[in-house]
C-alpha cells in the first residue's frame, strides 16, 4: 500500500539505490510543501488577526510595534553621509557608517525598477505586500524538488527587513540575523508590517525606498551610492545592463563581487536581463525582446577600473595626510560640544570648518622643512588661530607628521597640534608670569627688574633646600621686563613669580589660554579620569607642591592651547574657546546648536595690551627669535615668545600679529625621549644635552616661514598703545 502511494510521486516498484535518493529529496519537499501550507495559513490569520492569543504568536505590545516599525519605515531616517568642508566650502573629509547617497523616484532610471522588480518580485505591482501566490508557488517547487526560496518574499517584505538590518540594527551581524532569521515569528511580524506598508505607501514610494535601502556590496548602500560606486554615474542614467548588474548584486553582494569575481556578476547580471525580458521590460514582441536581450548580454561588464569608493574618515577627500589633524581634532570637539561621533556617522551633517586650506599647507611645509616628516623620533608641530573679540577660529592644525596609521611611513593618527603633549614648552610660560605681575602692579613693561645671575629662592624649595635658579646666559643685572621677554632670563622671572604669586601665575596660564593644559590633563599629561583616580590636575600639582618651576615650562602643553594663548593676548584679553566649526546644518539644511565655552574676558584689555606690546622685542637684536625672523625676511609688528625646556627633550614658539596667532612645539616622540640636538635636520641624540637644540633654531624658524606665507597679500597691523600705568 506505502508503496503503491509512493509511485503516485513518480517513483516505481523495485526502485534502486539512486531513484531513492531523489525520493529522498522529494519527500523533504513534501515536508517542506506542508511546512509552508501551514506557514501560510499562519501568515494570514496573523496578517488578518492583529492579536492570535491562543497561539501566542502576537499580542497588543507586539502590534504596537508593528504599527510604530512601520510608521518608521514610512519616514525613514535613513544614515546618510556627513560631510565636512574647508573654509570655502571645499569638501575635505568625509564621515559616514553607510555610503549612501538618497535619490529620489524620479531620480532612479526605469531601467533599475524594470531590473530589481524582474529579479526580486516581478507580481510586485499585483501583491498586497505579502505575495500569496508566490507562497503557493514555492510551496509547489518545495514539494517538487525540496527548493524554497523561490518567490516567497516580496519587495515590500525585503524592505522591511533590510530596514531593520541596516537602519534599526545599524548594519550589525546580530543585526542582520535577527532580522532574517527563520522563525515563524518573525514572518508574520514582516508580513504584517509590508501589508501596512501598503495600505501607507505607493508602490512607487515602496520601491524607491528599497532602492535606497540595499545594500549593493564594496561599502555601497543605496541605488545612489551604486550607480556612483560601480559605474560613476547616476542612477537617473543607468542602461540596461548596468542597472541588471546592480539588480544582480542584491542577492549575494559578496558573492557577486565585479571586483573579485567577474564571470559570477556578469552571469547574474545575464539572468536578470532574461528576468527582464520574460516580465515584457523589452516590451511584447518576443522576437524584438529576445535580440535586444541577446544584445546587452553581450556587452562588456562596464564596471569602472577603480571603483569609486567614498573616502571614509579623517583620511578624506582632501588631502587627509595633511588634513587629517584638523579633521581629528574637529570630530572630538564636536563631541564635547554635543554631537557625538555615532551621530556624526549617520546623520548626514554638513560641516564648515574654519579650516584655511592655504595655511594648513603653509604651516605643513613649514614643519617638514625644519623637520623631514620620517626624522626618527621628532615631531614638529603647529597650530595657527584667527584672533577675535567673539570668536577664536582654528585656521590650520599641521605637523611635520603625515596623518594616518603607518608609524614607519612617518604617519600619527593622534591630533598631535591639539592635543596636550607630554612635553613642556620652556620659557613660554614666562608669558604667565609677566602677565600677571602686570596684572598686579609689581611691574610695568619699561621698569627694570633685577636679573641675578643665580638666585636661591627662600619661596620654593629643592626638596630640604632652597630652589636654585641659574641662568643659561650672560645677562645685565638689571633689565626692563620688555628685555627681558626677548632675551628670557631664569632668574628674573623666578623673583617676579615670588613677587605675583604662584597660584596666580598658574591661574594665568589656565585664564590665557592653557585650559585643558592645567585642568584637564594630570601632571604626567594623561587626561584626567571621571572619577579622579588619576588626578590631581596637572595645575593643582603646581600649587600643591608649591613648584617655582613653574615659570620655567617643563610641563605638559598643547600646542592648539599655546596658540589660543597668543589669540588671546592681541584680542584684548578676550578669550574664546579655540572653534574649529563656522556651522553645521542637518540633513534637511537646518541649523544645528552646538554647546561651544562662551568667550570670557580672561584679562584686563589695558593688562593685554601692555602684555602684548611687552612681547614685541624678541625679534629684534639679541631677542632669542631674531635670527629667525631675519632669516624669513619678517618685518611686521608681532608678539613672540621662544621657548627651551631644561632638558632639551621640546623646544617651542609662540607669537602672533592682530591678524594671524600661532604657536610651534618641536618634541621628541619616541618610545625612549631623548634630547633634540640642532643640525640640518635636528637629530636625537642620546642623554647629553650638550648642543641641544634652542626654541629659535627649529620652532622659531618654522613658524615664521609658515606665517610669512600665511599673511601674503594682508597690510601690516601695528599692537595696540599701552596705558602709562603699566609702562
Amino acid at each position: 500500500m506505502v508503496i503503491a502511494r509512493l509511485s503516485q510521486w513518480g517513483f516505481p516498484r523495485g526502485c534502486g539505490r539512486g531513484c531513492w535518493s531523489v525520493f529522498a529529496a522529494r519527500a523533504t519537499g513534501l515536508v517542506k510543501l506542508v511546512g509552508l501550507c501551514l506557514m501560510a495559513g499562519v501568515l494570514v490569520a496573523a496578517v488578518l488577526f492583529p492579536v492570535v492569543g491562543g497561539l501566542g504568536l502576537a499580542s497588543n505590545r507586539a502590534a504596537d510595534t508593528v504599527d510604530q516599525t512601520s510608521g518608521e519605515l514610512t519616514k525613514a531616517e535613513l544614515p546618510l553621509v556627513t560631510t565636512v568642508l574647508d573654509m570655502h566650502g571645499q569638501p575635505i573629509a568625509y564621515l559616514y557608517d553607510q555610503y549612501r547617497v538618497p535619490v529620489p523616484s524620479e531620480g532612479i532610471a526605469d531601467t533599475m525598477k524594470a531590473a530589481i522588480i524582474a529579479i526580486e518580485d516581478k507580481r510586485f505591482f499585483e501583491h498586497k505586500g505579502v505575495d500569496w501566490q508566490g507562497i503557493a508557488r514555492a510551496a509547489a517547487k518545495a514539494g517538487v524538488d525540496g527548493e524554497t526560496t523561490q518567490g516567497a518574499s516580496t519587495l515590500t517584505q525585503q524592505y522591511v527587513k533590510n530596514y531593520l538590518a541596516f537602519v534599526v540594527g545599524k548594519g550589525s551581524e546580530e543585526a542582520y540575523e535577527k532580522a532574517t532569521e527563520v522563525t515563524l515569528g518573525r514572518k508574520i511580524s514582516e508580513a504584517r508590517i509590508a501589508t501596512q506598508l501598503e495600505q501607507k505607501m505607493s508602490k512607487d514610494e515602496i520601491l524607491t525606498a528599497y532602492l535606497n535601502v540595499v545594500p549593493f556590496g564594496n561599502g555601497a548602500y543605496g541605488v545612489g551610492a551604486a550607480a556612483r560606486t560601480y559605474f560613476d554615474t547616476t542612477p537617473d542614467k543607468l542602461t540596461v545592463p548596468q542597472a541588471a548588474m546592480l539588480a544582480g548584486l542584491v542577492n549575494e553582494p559578496s558573492r557577486l563581487n565585479p571586483g573579485s569575481d567577474v564571470d559570477a556578476a556578469i552571469k547574474r547580471r545575464n539572468t536578470v536581463i532574461d528576468r527582464m525580458r520574460d516580465n515584457g521590460a523589452f516590451g511584447p514582441d518576443a522576437k524584438v525582446a529576445e535580440d535586444k536581450a541577446a544584445e546587452y548580454k553581450a556587452t562588456d561588464i562596464g564596471v569602472v577600473p577603480d571603483l569609486k569608493l567614498l573616502p571614509n574618515g579623517c583620511v578624506g577627500a582632501g588631502d587627509g595626510p595633511v588634513y587629517g589633524f584638523f579633521c581629528r581634532y574637529l570630530i572630538d570637539y564636536l563631541e564635547k560640544a554635543g554631537l557625538p561621533t555615532e551621530e556624526l556617522l549617520r546623520g548626514g551633517y554638513t560641516i564648515t570648518t574654519t579650516m584655511d586650506p592655504v595655511a594648513t599647507r603653509a604651516a605643513k611645509d613649514a614643519a617638514m622643512a625644519q623637520v623631514p616628516k620620517a626624522q626618527p623620533g621628532i615631531a614638529n608641530a603647529m597650530a595657527v588661530v584667527q584672533p577675535g573679540t567673539d570668536k577664536h577660529r582654528v585656521r590650520a592644525l599641521a605637523a611635520n607628521r603625515d596623518f594616518g596609521n603607518n608609524a614607519d611611513a612617518g604617519q600619527s593618527a593622534y591630533s598631535i597640534p591639539a592635543e596636550v603633549t607630554k612635553f613642556g614648552a620652556g620659557s613660554i610660560y614666562k608669558v604667565f608670569t609677566a602677565a600677571s605681575a602686570l596684572e598686579r602692579g609689581v611691574t610695568g613693561i619699561d621698569k627694570q627688574i633685577d636679573v641675578p645671575k643665580t638666585y636661591n629662592s627662600r619661596v620654593y624649595k629643592d626638596g630640604n633646600k632652597p630652589y636654585t635658579v641659574k641662568n643659561a646666559g650672560d645677562y645685565p643685572e638689571k633689565m626692563t621686563l620688555t628685555e627681558a621677554l626677548a632675551q628670557s632670563p631664569n632668574t628674573a622671572f623666578i623673583i617676579l613669580e615670588e613677587q605675583a604669586g604662584l597660584n596666580n601665575v598658574v591661574d594665568m596660564a589656565y585664564r590665557l589660554g592653557l585650559r585643558e593644559s592645567m585642568q584637564g590633563v594630570n601632571g604626567a599629561g594623561d587626561p584626567l579620569k571621571a572619577d579622579g583616580s588619576n588626578g590631581p590636575s596637572q595645575g593643582d600639582v603646581y600649587k600643591r607642591d608649591n613648584s617655582g618651576s613653574f615659570t620655567l615650562g617643563a610641563g605638559p602643553t598643547s600646542v592648539l592651547e599655546l596658540a589660543n594663548v597668543a589669540a588671546t593676548i592681541v584680542s584684548g584679553g578676550k578669550w574664546c574657546p579655540p572653534t574649529p566649526v563656522e556651522k553645521v546644518v542637518d540633513r534637511n539644511g537646518q541649523p544645528v546648536q552646538l554647546k561651544e565655552a562662551p568667550c570670557d574676558q580672561a584679562v584686563a584689555p589695558e593688562v593685554a595690551n601692555a602684555l602684548a606690546v611687552g612681547m614685541s622685542a624678541d625679534t629684534k637684536p639679541r631677542g632669542t627669535a631674531a635670527g629667525a625672523a631675519s632669516n624669513a625676511g619678517w618685518n611686521r609688528p608681532m608678539i613672540g615668545k621662544t621657548g627651551t625646556t631644561e632638558n632639551h627633550w621640546s623646544v617651542a614658539f609662540m607669537g602672533a600679529t592682530p591678524l594671524f596667532a600661532g604657536a610651534v612645539m618641536t618634541f621628541t616622540d619616541g618610545v625612549a625621549p631623548q634630547v633634540i640636538c640642532n643640525g640640518t635636520p635636528p637629530r636625537l641624540c642620546g642623554r647629553n644635552d650638550a648642543g641641544g637644540v634652542f626654541g629659535g633654531q627649529v620652532a622659531a624658524p618654522t613658524w615664521f616661514n609658515a606665517m610669512r606665507v600665511i599673511h601674503e597679500g594682508q597690510p601690516p597691523a601695528d599692537l595696540p598703545p599701552v596705558e602709562p600705568r603699566y609702562r
